[in-house]
């Protein structure tokens, strides 16, 4: 049952003629505690961060309108299949939850801009079928996820302005990624990399308004010098006859031997 705060909330919402609900930090376990969120039709901006929610119910989608929903900081496990039925969802916020596998259909929003999944328990074969579809992306947040490889399809993105795997298990990043044009930040922190492919030299990411984190690898020996003198010597080597044959040589005995062990992070939560 909802609080004193949370009906005075309520209550002084449809007194309003706001379009934006917070709710935050009130206990909330299910929605469906709270049936008058889910008649505000008029909503276009939803935040239930910092609640109790484990699960999300089909009936959210009752809410037509809504152009911003964040339900980041809960312990949200399941996504029901209706969320992806949002017409004008710009902004999708589900950080700091506990999601695992994203429902079929996710990647049907038509305009979703910003999509944020950091810090859940997602990896490659958590995504839906239609995940790269999501043609309208700027901004895509990964981090704190379990990531060991990244689907080639992930060159479907093309208006990615910022991508965030930080702290995954990725072994290798697809050649695919130099489709993305439009990059303007890549952040590949604390990974297991010890190879980059050379087409992702072709992207702008040495602008003054550009971002391109590499730290915490286990990169090879030449891309490890490079990175000590700076990323302009880096894209120069990257670009390299050198590099690109020792790309293709050193790329398959990675794959077949050499991989760098599991963060102790995903032993925890896989134990293996």
């Amino acid at each position: 049952m909802p609080g004193k705060l949370l009906k005075k909330i309520l209550e002084e919402f449809k007194q309003s003629d706001e379009e934006s609900l917070s709710v935050i930090d009130q206990g909330i376990n299910n929605i469906l505690e709270i049936p008058e969120i889910l008649s505000l039709k008029r909503l276009t901006r939803l935040t239930l961060s910092h609640n109790k929610l484990t699960i999300l119910p089909a009936q959210i989608a009752e809410l037509i309108n809504l152009e911003q929903l964040n339900l980041s900081n809960n312990q949200i496990e399941e996504l029901p299949t209706a969320i992806s039925s949002f017409q004008n969802l710009k902004i999708l916020k589900l950080c700091f939850n506990k999601i695992s596998v994203l429902p079929r259909g996710f990647g049907a929003f038509p305009v979703l801009e910003i999509l944020d999944l950091t810090s859940n328990n997602l990896n490659e074969k958590s995504l839906s079928n239609n995940f790269f579809e999501l043609k309208t992306l700027r901004a895509l947040y990964l981090g704190d996820n379990f990531f060991e490889y990244l689907p080639n399809e992930i060159g479907n993105l093309i208006n990615l302005q910022i991508l965030v795997l930080r702290t995954n298990e990725l072994v290798e990043i697809p050649n695919e990624i130099d489709n993305l044009k439009n990059l303007k930040e890549l952040h590949l922190q604390s990974n297991r990399l010890q190879l980059l492919p050379p087409k992702i030299a072709k992207l702008d990411l040495l602008g003054p308004k550009s971002i391109l984190k590499l730290e915490n690898n286990f990169w090879i020996e030449g891309i490890s010098n490079a990175l000590e003198i700076g990323l302009s010597h880096l894209v120069d080597y990257l670009q390299s006859e050198s590099y690109e044959r020792l790309y293709e040589k050193e790329k398959s005995i990675v794959q077949k031997s050499q991989v760098p062990p599991k963060s102790e992070r995903y032993k925890r939560i896989y134990k293996k």
